[in-house]
């Protein structure tokens, strides 16, 4: 007990630094060697959001190069293909978690409960318990979604039991139930500033809660249906988080701490993902035309039937994405209005939003870039400035090291510089998500508050009130276009797009044009690969877009649980090491070890809890691997 309460005086007085508060509190004992009723709860939750916000060390690698990288939200390699580090793993896992975040939020509803328990607690330290117990359901998922099985009842003082994902859902659902129920919307208040999300603010946590047992609830859908379907519905009667101003978002700030932003290293440039550019491209209806500005970019739109420049040589063909083989040499005529606020056209070097990292050279702004052959001459000058393009992960072979285009930091559409900078919010819960999770909850037949229709719609107008495109809502939900994964966004408009479609191309190298039948995608992990435009594919396809690129977990979540939307496979035009399912035999086919499903337990859990490991892996159903599905998750 003492060594507890040492420890929370310890992270007491650090949070309240962070915070710029002067002193822990008034007292005239030694500060480590406080009494239980002396800590204040506040603290803990403090330490534990904003710790949580990951520094920069961290998000690089996790948020970045794990979740962004697995979602589909940038091209990336890495665990795209199968690898993971261990030492990123054991930062994240260890430091992060266990001996950091998690352990506060821990702490601090152990505190609660004992100043309740003893009499010495505020008249808001219930309160603070029930948030506390919130927060800590977030962070569990967060791990579980990342690892796999972990443990429910940590920091007792010894070695943890490990818990299936089942049993972490479940516990999960029942504490957000639980504190949802138990907070008191008319208690007084602490200090807002150890509550950097809401202020505490009892109703916002509450509906936080309720959206958040949504989520929770719908990742079950596939695997544990009648639980899934029950607590679904009894969190979507309650309360939800439904407006702007209930989002649950953290200010970002320049420097090196936590409240960093999570997408400020500057050799990070974030392209424009393949899977990205095949939803975006056609969705919705509104032309580019009626989106930029600027002769230059009028004049380098293509017809939406064009599909670029054919360049064999240089641009794979083997992955199953039917657009791989092409560069479109301009920007095409119909696209989301989300795309070009979220990703800058390349040369577009005068837009405020245009991101110019790193700041050591010229990269972003160069834009020329060559095709060579094996003996290193130019076959082909590309300039990328008013292009649209992106290209698939994995390995591209001899063909990859003739093309000094395709990944090239100023040849691609790069993330906006707002999101770069540390000025922002970073976004852990938005209002769009709870609209879709109801749309999806509808269009499965479970009890909802609203129709499927307009809970669909709702979301796509937050979405597009948080991009400032609102003037083009209206268009886009009604519109019957097709995006290049054959999906439209009007909820009424259900027919599917056919196999195939007609494109017209340019030879790259002889510039004769020519007409070519083009496949759209074959999803084999959705309704093995036959559907393209059903609601629930609507939903998870604006759902992903608006997502981006603050919850990159949700939108691998997503993938992981459905196959939606299609993600492309890895280019192998040679073998990937850790992806050996893979094959020159079957890679148009899409199959569920092609795409990372975990994170490899770090070798730091096996050598401090051997025990623990082991019941963690037996648990886990499969080899600890970053190809075995979680519970909830499709499997092969």
């Amino acid at each position: 007990m003492k060594a507890l309460y040492k420890y929370a005086a310890m992270l007491a007085l650090s949070t309240s630094v962070l915070s710029g508060c002067s002193k822990f509190e008034e007292i005239n004992e030694d500060p480590y060697l406080v009494t239980e009723d002396q800590v204040q709860v506040e603290y803990f939750i403090n330490n534990a959001i904003m710790s949580a916000q990951q520094d920069p060390h961290i998000a690089e690698r996790i948020f970045v190069l794990y979740w962004k990288t697995a979602g589909h939200q940038q091209l990336g390699g890495g665990i795209s293909t199968g690898t993971h580090n261990d030492g990123w793993s054991s930062d994240y896992y260890g430091s992060g978690y266990m001996g950091g975040w998690l352990n506060a939020i821990t702490t601090g509803i152990q505190v609660a409960e004992r100043q309740i328990a003893n009499g010495t607690g505020k008249s808001y330290t219930n309160n603070l318990m029930q948030i506390a117990r919130i927060w800590r359901a977030y962070l569990m998922s967060e791990l579980a979604d990342t690892f796999g099985p972990i443990p429910v009842n940590a920091f007792q003082g010894t070695n943890p039991e490990f818990s299936s994902v089942k049993d972490v859902y479940y516990f999960m659902l029942e504490e957000l139930k639980d504190a949802s129920s138990k907070l008191d919307l008319q208690a007084t208040k602490p200090d807002a500033k150890f509550d950097l999300a809401y202020g505490f603010d009892y109703a916002k946590w509450q509906k936080y809660a309720n959206s958040m047992r949504l989520r929770l609830a719908m990742r079950l859908s596939e695997v544990d249906q009648t639980k899934a379907k029950s607590e679904f519905e009894a969190a979507a009667a309650l309360p939800l988080l439904l407006t702007a101003g209930e989002n649950y978002q953290i200010q970002e700030k320049t420097g090196w701490d936590a409240l960093t932003g999570v997408m400020t290293r500057e050799w990070n440039y974030f392209p424009l993902s393949a899977t990205q550019h095949k939803v975006m491209i056609g969705l919705g209806g509104i032309p580019t035309a009626d989106q930029v500005t600027g002769a230059d970019k009028i004049a380098a739109i293509k017809p939406i039937d064009y599909i670029g420049l054919k360049l064999d040589d240089h641009f794979t063909s083997m992955t199953n994405d039917p657009y791989a083989g092409y560069w479109l040499d301009g920007l095409p005529e119909i696209v989301d209005p989300r795309a070009y606020k979220a990703f800058v056209i390349p040369g577009d070097v005068t837009n405020p939003d245009f991101n110019a990292y790193p700041s050591w050279d010229q990269s972003a702004k160069t834009t020329q870039r060559n095709l060579v052959d094996d003996a290193g001459a130019v076959v082909k000058t590309i300039d990328a400035k008013n292009t649209w393009n992106a290209s698939v992960n994995g390995d591209w072979g001899s063909k990859g090291a003739k093309n000094q285009v395709r990944a090239y930091n100023g040849a691609m559409p790069r993330l906006a510089h707002k999101f770069r900078n540390s000025s922002n919010k970073r976004m852990f819960f938005a209002n769009w998500e709870t609209y879709f999770l109801l749309a999806e909850g509808a269009a499965r037949g479970w009890a909802v508050p609203m129709s499927g229709q307009d809970a669909y719609e709702a979301g796509i107008s937050a979405s597009f009130e948080y991009w400032g495109v609102s003037n083009f809502a209206a268009a886009y939900k009604a519109s019957t276009s097709y995006n290049r994964n054959g999906t439209s966004v009007s909820w009424t408009h259900t027919a599917e797009p056919g196999n195939t479609r007609t494109m017209t191309y340019v030879n790259g190298y002889t510039n004769t044009p020519g007409t070519v039948t083009v496949n759209y995608p074959v999803n084999n992990l959705y309704k093995g690969g036959a559907v393209r435009n059903d609601l629930i594919t609507k939903i998870i396809t604006q759902k992903f877009i608006a997502q981006n690129p603050w919850l990159p977990l949700e939108t691998w979540n997503d993938h992981r649980r459905l196959g939606l939307p299609f993600f492309e496979n890895p280019a192998i035009e040679r073998p990937l090491v850790n992806m050996p399912a893979l094959t020159a035999a079957n890679y148009k086919t899409s199959q569920v070890n092609f795409f990372p499903q975990r994170i490899k337990y770090p070798s730091s859990l096996s050598s401090s809890n051997q025990a623990g490991y082991n019941q963690a892996v037996g648990l886990l159903g499969g080899p600890d691997d970053n190809l075995t599905p979680l519970w909830w998750a499709q499997k092969p």
